[in-house]
Parts: C-alpha cells; sequence; structure tokens
C-alpha cells in the first residue's frame, strides 16, 4: 500500500502580495509619519510643495532627501551635495550582498526594486532571510514608496494649516533608524556592523571632532569591506572540499 504525500500548492501572486504588504506594515507605521515631518520641513523652509513628491519619487531616500532640503536652504555648494550624497547612500551597496534581488526574475521589477532598496525594505528582508518571492518583495517595496510619498502629501497638506515653525523635525528619522538597528540586530549576525559601526563613530568623535559625521561613515565603510573580505575567504576556506572522484 503507497501512501500518497500531498505538497501544498505554491501561494497565489494575491496572497504573495498581501504577504508584502504585511511585511511592510511594521516599519511603514513608522515611515508614514517620517513623511510627514518631511513635507512640514519642505513647506516650513520656503521652498515649492512639489519638492516633496519630486524626491520621494525620483530620489527615494529618506535620509538623504531630509539632508537635502537643508542643504538647499543653505545654498550648499554642488560638490557638497555630491560628496553628501555618496557616502549617505553608499552603504546600499554592502545591503545587495544579502538582500534577496535574485527572486525578481522581471527586468523592470528587478530595475525598481534595486532603485527602491532602502534601508527599511533590507532591515525587513535581514530579519526574514527566507520565504521571499518576486510578487512578495516588490509589493514591499512598492508599500514603502506608497507610505513615504503618501506622507509627504499628508504633510505639505498640514503645513498649510499650521501657523507656526516646528523644531526638532529632523530627528525623527534618526528616531526610525534606531528602531530599524534594533530590530535588524535580532539576529546575532547583524551584531558585528552595529559593533563596527559604533567604533567607527566613536574614532571619529575623538580623533577628527570636526568631521565626525563624515569620518565615521568612511571609517564604517572601510571595516565593512574588511569584514566582507574576511567573511568571504572564511566561507571558501571552509567550504567542504570535493574529493577528486566527486563529479565521477
Amino acid at each position: 500500500m503507497t501512501e500518497t504525500i500531498e505538497v501544498a500548492p505554491p501561494p497565489t501572486r494575491r496572497r504573495q502580495i498581501a504577504a508584502g504588504v504585511r511585511d511592510s506594515l511594521a516599519a511603514g507605521l513608522g515611515m508614514y509619519p517620517i513623511g510627514i515631518a518631511f513635507g512640514v520641513l519642505v513647506i516650513q523652509a520656503g521652498l515649492p510643495w512639489w519638492l516633496a513628491p519630486a524626491l520621494s519619487t525620483f530620489g527615494f531616500a529618506g535620509s538623504l532627501e531630509l539632508l537635502m532640503i537643508t542643504m538647499i536652504t543653505a545654498v550648499t555648494p554642488l560638490a557638497t551635495i555630491a560628496l553628501t550624497t555618496f557616502l549617505v547612500n553608499f552603504r546600499h551597496v554592502f545591503y545587495a550582498f544579502t538582500f534577496p534581488l535574485h527572486v525578481v526574475r522581471n527586468p523592470v521589477a528587478r530595475t525598481y526594486s534595486m532603485y527602491a532598496l532602502i534601508d527599511e525594505a533590507f532591515a525587513v528582508t535581514a530579519g526574514r532571510p527566507r520565504g521571499w518571492t518576486s510578487w512578495r518583495l516588490v509589493s514591499m517595496q512598492v508599500a514603502f514608496q506608497t507610505y513615504w510619498v503618501g506622507g509627504g502629501l499628508t504633510g505639505v497638506a498640514l503645513a498649510q494649516l499650521i501657523p507656526f515653525r516646528i523644531a526638532g523635525l529632523e530627528f525623527a528619522l534618526c528616531a526610525l533608524f534606531i528602531t530599524l538597528t534594533l530590530d535588524a540586530c535580532r539576529t546575532r549576525r547583524e551584531v558585528p556592523s552595529l559593533l563596527l559601526a559604533g567604533l567607527s563613530f566613536a574614532a571619529a568623535v575623538v580623533l577628527v571632532p570636526d568631521s565626525a559625521l563624515f569620518a565615521g561613515l568612511i571609517g564604517f565603510v572601510v571595516l565593512l569591506v574588511i569584514r566582507y573580505t574576511v567573511g568571504r575567504a572564511r566561507s571558501i576556506r571552509d567550504a567542504p572540499n570535493p574529493g577528486p572522484g566527486a563529479a565521477s
């Protein structure tokens, strides 16, 4: 008597999309109010309202967008803006090492997924390294951008009704980053990166206090490269070596 084993059918496209939206909720609920703060800052800085959705659409990077508002209002030189953009967004290069982009086959969806690879998307996938599909991953990223753009538009509308200036809104993004860092470090694999970041910033504050942010970012990038190189070499060294007869 043979026993029949029933294999569960793969999740439907609708369920994959619903799963991606659910994955986005925890961080998305934090992104939306920060998007509101971003929209308010745009108006309080005396900039046109359309700059908020424009930056959030063509330059989807929350931390950089908030910095851009400050640099635009201060008439910062283009060279400084370019250097700041490079240093702030260079961390995304390391996200690609573990981000499950390989599940996205469609070239258009793959291009969007690379474009929408933000800190929140990386933190969610780092906490759940398995079970990702193309529809689930891309729908999560679309949801994140929807939270951010929608929050910015809400902030622009609210700023028209606020008769006074609100100070300290720039700290909202820092608070979200702290939350995302704690969430990503639930897995022990990410704890060394947290320690390296703390070491880089502490050394920068002591050695070059006037340029601690830039120096800390550069030091952190160097340490991440060293960590990746050492880890890669170790994994190759520890990989099982198939014998000469393994291919036969």
